[in-house]
């Protein structure tokens, strides 16, 4: 059952050979620029930039060369470290109408690689409240991650710790002297005694 969903899997476009962040967002009038990583093996390749939702359909804005490791082109470059393997898009004066989603890719025989990005555009009247919101979502984000690794690695050992320490100081329970002296058949036949009625 697992081997058609892998199958599905490697045929999507990217198929671990490009990643990228799902959404980026840069304010209105200024710039953004996005990092995506390759696996080795492709370092001659060309990297690319496209527009567009649709793989198939996606408009190609601008791509290196085999000789050209950087291209700028009006209002947008992209650049190919082959030692880290990384490829960095610059968009800047962006506009809302930039707002879309984008490809960054890798030129192939066959069907090229590609991973999505979404590219959100905040308006001026929005910026100061997006700038608050996304540096507090970094810190709170980096505060929920700190927590968790907190809690797994320190509170729940300490925890179980503790309960442990309890059980064993607790012990099983103890049989005071004078019931463990007396014979069982002694208690026995007291018991039918006390029930012999006259």
């Amino acid at each position: 059952m697992w081997l058609p969903a892998a199958l599905l899997l490697l045929s999507l476009p990217g198929c671990f050979s490009i990643q990228g962040p799902k959404v980026t967002r840069g304010p209105e009038g200024g710039s953004l620029t996005v990092e995506c990583r390759y696996t080795p093996g492709w370092e001659t390749n060309k990297k690319w930039w496209c527009r567009g939702a649709n793989w198939h359909d996606c408009r190609v804005l601008i791509q290196t060369t085999p000789g050209q490791h950087t291209v700028q082109g009006p209002r947008l470059s992209i650049s190919d470290n082959r030692r880290d393997r990384v490829i960095s898009v610059t968009m800047w004066d962006l506009r809302p109408d930039d707002q879309d989603t984008y490809w960054c890719g890798i030129k192939r025989f066959g069907t090229d690689r590609g991973a999505p990005i979404r590219v959100i555009v905040v308006g001026s009247e929005n910026l100061s409240s997006w700038t608050t919101a996304n540096s507090t979502g970094v810190s709170s984000g980096s505060r929920i991650r700190n927590y968790y690794l907190l809690l797994v690695f320190v509170k729940v050992p300490l925890l179980l710790g503790v309960v442990g320490a309890i059980l064993w100081l607790k012990g099983p329970p103890r049989v005071p002297e004078e019931q463990r002296e007396l014979p069982v058949q002694t208690n026995l036949s007291y018991d039918l005694a006390g029930d012999t009625v006259p």
